[in-house]
This record gives C-alpha cells, structure tokens and sequence, in this order.
C-alpha cells in the first residue's frame, strides 16, 4: 500500500472555509479520478508550523506507485491548480510518499 501524503499550512482566518471546501470538493474530486482507495484527513496539533496558520494532513491510499504515477500525470496537474488558484498566497503544501512497511 501506498500513502499519498499531503500537508497543507492555511491561513487561521479562512481554514474553516477551506476545510469545508476540501471535503465537499477538491477531496471528492481526487477521489473520483479512481486511483484511491481511500483517504485520511487530520489536523495536526503539534509541532505548530506557524501562529497565523492551521496545518492539516491528508493521506489517500492507493495499492501501487503505477497508480499514484498515473495521478500525478493525468490528474494532480489540474487539481492543484485549482486548489491553488482559489487559495493563492493563503497556504503552503508540502507532498510526501510513504509505502506501508510489512510486518
């Protein structure tokens, strides 16, 4: 299993509105490109990133990194520009790649 792991800092004063917006939109749409199995979203609570912001983390889980590849090339381009271009100078986003070790 793959995790697709992506951390978002957001400006305090519309991380409500955008965690609204992330569930009801951009969260779903990932999702409907079928290269996920599921997701995980969290706050994180510490270590704090910055006093003006509020960090979440969101982890989509897909079964291969052919997958996650084909995401990132078909569909991630577009996704991200739309969550960039509502939320422009508002946030920082820092993507990360984790293989679930076996035990």
């Amino acid at each position: 299993m793959i995790i697709y792991s992506v951390s978002v800092s957001i400006d305090k004063k519309i991380a409500d509105e955008w965690k609204s917006w992330m569930l009801s939109k951009h969260i779903p749409d990932v999702m409907a490109t079928g290269c996920f199995e599921g997701y995980q979203m969290s706050k994180m609570l510490e270590p704090t990133v910055d006093d003006e912001a509020d960090t979440y983390n969101i982890q989509y889980k897909c079964v291969s990194m052919e997958i996650l590849d084909k995401y990132r090339n078909e569909f991630s381009p577009a996704l991200q520009a739309e969550h960039s271009e509502k939320y422009k100078g508002r946030f920082a986003a820092f993507r990360s790649i984790l293989e679930v070790a076996g035990l």
